[in-house]
């Protein structure tokens, strides 16, 4: 999976957020146009092949704001769609630099 593969689902309507997603993005305070923003400046830092049902990778995204934030994202490369399982702003208590895991968490 790639990153323009999320992209060009998000620009083509073919993704939905969700309901976690909508939940997590209120409990943070995160706009729709912060999201979409932080994937399309953003980049992959873990991709995980062998979730189910669909593989899906974790995206950090740095907005105008400058608050970072990560989402992850399944996708079908079979009908192009894509889906925001959940996004958040990183704790710094789990997140170096909100880029790489803090050791043994």
């Amino acid at each position: 999976m790639n990153l323009y593969d999320i992209i060009e689902a998000i620009e083509a309507g073919r993704f939905r957020f969700t309901n976690h997603a909508e939940v997590e993005a209120a409990n943070d305070g995160l706009t729709e146009s912060e999201i979409y923003y932080s994937v399309f400046h953003g980049e992959i830092l873990e991709n995980y092949p062998d979730d189910k049902p669909l593989p899906s990778c974790l995206v950090y995204g740095l907005p105008p704001e400058g608050l970072p934030i990560h989402s992850v994202w399944a996708y079908n490369e079979d009908n192009r769609r894509a889906a925001l399982i959940t996004v958040y702003r990183p704790d710094p208590r789990r997140w170096i630099g909100s880029r790489e895991r803090r050791p043994g968490i």
